[in-house]
């Protein structure tokens, strides 16, 4: 059974940091593309940035030289370091893995940036 567990998630103000943490089991982790999402309050969810099994990363425009996406095989865990954090960061952020075509999602961790 697979199972993708975010972590790391909370309250921070803004400029602040968090780092987001996804454990995986029940898959051959080295195989899969590992993403962060994104969905805020009234929004659909989308991209925050993706990492294949490779290792070539690709971000939202929006996370672009604030946000780092990386992944530790050893530990079948990908994380997401977040800095100079806005408002408009605030989401619950979901940690996903596909690998031909099947996605996996986690059940989110909320980031609230706020003073």
């Amino acid at each position: 059974q697979v199972h993708l567990v975010e972590s790391g998630g909370g309250l921070v103000p803004p400029g602040g940091s968090l780092r987001l943490s996804c454990a995986a089991s029940g898959i051959m982790f080295t195989l899969y593309a590992m993403g962060w999402y994104r969905q805020a309050p009234g929004e659909q969810r989308e991209l925050v940035a993706r990492i294949t099994s490779s290792g070539r990363t690709n971000y939202a425009d929006s996370v672009k030289g604030r946000f780092t996406i990386s992944r530790d095989n050893a530990q079948n865990t990908v994380y997401l370091q977040m800095n100079s954090l806005e408002p408009e960061d605030t989401a619950v952020y979901y940690c996903s893995g596909s690998h031909l075509g099947i996605p996996y999602w986690g059940k989110g961790t909320l980031v609230t940036v706020s003073s």
